[in-house]
């Protein structure tokens, strides 16, 4: 599973600017992937951990602008279409790797 984080924050103060750094790192530091700019991604195990990762972005959500997620399987996000460019990225993102124990 995948769960999509979509997000726009406003940047019009300095305030605000911070705490778009903020979640965004925050993003990162949880293992999210950017998919675009504002659109960031992340493998999950089962649905269980999807929703663990979800409660963790809403309590490090900042005050104002709009953050929305969703939650899709990963052969829904492989069937994703690139209508203009190509995909390019070194980093492995797929659950491949992934070791059950």
């Amino acid at each position: 599973m995948r769960v999509l984080v979509f997000f726009d924050l406003p940047v019009q103060t300095h305030t605000e600017r911070r705490a778009y750094t903020q979640f965004r790192k925050h993003l990162v530091k949880c293992g999210f992937l950017m998919i675009q700019e504002s659109v960031y991604g992340k493998l999950a195990l089962n649905m269980t951990a999807a929703q663990g990762i979800m409660e963790t972005v809403r309590k490090n959500k900042p005050s104002k602008g709009l953050v929305q997620m969703l939650v899709i399987t990963e052969k829904q996000y492989a069937r994703m279409e690139y209508v203009v460019g190509e995909f390019h990225s070194d980093i492995i993102d797929s659950d491949e790797r992934t070791v059950f124990l």
